[in-house]
């Protein structure tokens, strides 16, 4: 396969990809604990990071599987919020412990929520946007004239 015919998809900087995970983990971490004092409403603040949460999955998919298409990212990240989501059906002791934690909120969850889905799929439509968005900023400086 020759440089200009390259799939848009090869052009994914891990680097980039990384940095971007990074950000939007600092991005939902500082929305968290800072975002109800600035008076941001509640609704802001609760998928809004829910939004940064898939974004984040999908970014972390683009990381692993860096030529993978953008569609089977977000395929990929949809089927994993989902099943996050569906999780907190399911009880257990340890599990709800676990779910009271910090990390155990933030990575799961404590209870389901439609809204979240939405908010989740929002987010990893938006990773997706950023995805296709740097593939077609790199392509000239990668594929040349």
């Amino acid at each position: 396969m020759s440089e200009t015919s390259l799939p848009e998809t090869s052009l994914r900087s891990r680097t980039t990809m990384i940095t971007l995970c990074l950000a939007t983990i600092a991005a939902g971490l500082l929305l968290r604990r800072f975002g109800m004092g600035l008076s941001l409403p509640f609704g802001i603040v609760k998928y809004g990071g829910s939004l940064l949460w898939g974004t984040m999955v999908y970014l972390l998919l683009a990381v692993i599987a860096p030529r993978r298409p953008a569609s089977w990212l977000a395929i990929l990240a949809a089927l994993i919020a989902l099943g996050v989501e569906l999780s907190r059906l399911y009880h257990t002791p340890w599990l709800d412990a676990f779910r009271l934690t910090t990390p155990g909120a933030l990575l799961l969850g404590r209870v389901f929520s439609l809204w979240n889905l939405v908010a989740y799929g929002a987010g990893i439509a938006l990773g997706s946007g950023i995805d296709r968005l740097i593939g077609r900023v790199r392509s000239p400086e990668v594929l040349g004239p």
